[in-house]
């Protein structure tokens, strides 16, 4: 009974966050590993088969809004495919701990990323309006 509530509140908690469209599974997978001693892999699996429904039901709802550009949308879908099988069929052939690192190094990548982003988009133009001048 115990798991179910930890399983239950990791499940919630990824769930507000991709909601909020911060992405549950950078919290999801962390917590699965962390908490439910689920091995890297299959917390990734996990959070793999639980974001496709959302995701479909998330783009329904954009898509009735007006948010979905589909200019060029081709171009991004098939190369988002052609990655992650080809990343998938990746992880099978390395070990758990390589997985956790990559994944580690992967948030902080992001972290920092978001982090610096108001950095990011004032350098961006004012290489933009120097160009221009």
């Amino acid at each position: 009974m115990k798991n179910f509530i930890i399983y239950g509140l990791c499940g919630v908690i990824a769930g507000v966050l991709g909601g909020m469209g911060m992405g549950g599974g950078t919290l999801l997978i962390p917590m699965l590993t962390l908490f439910c001693k689920v091995e890297q892999r299959v917390a990734q699996a996990a959070n793999l088969v639980g974001f496709i429904p959302m995701a479909i039901i998330a783009l329904i709802i954009h898509a009735k809004n007006g948010l979905v550009k589909k200019d060029g949308l081709v171009w991004l879908i098939l190369p988002a495919i052609l990655s992650s099988v080809s990343a998938g069929f990746l992880t099978e052939t390395l070990d758990d701990n390589t997985l956790k690192k990559i994944f580690g190094g992967f948030l902080i990548f992001t972290s920092l990323f978001v982090f610096f982003a108001d950095k990011i988009k004032d350098i961006a133009k004012n290489r933009q309006k120097n160009k221009n001048e």
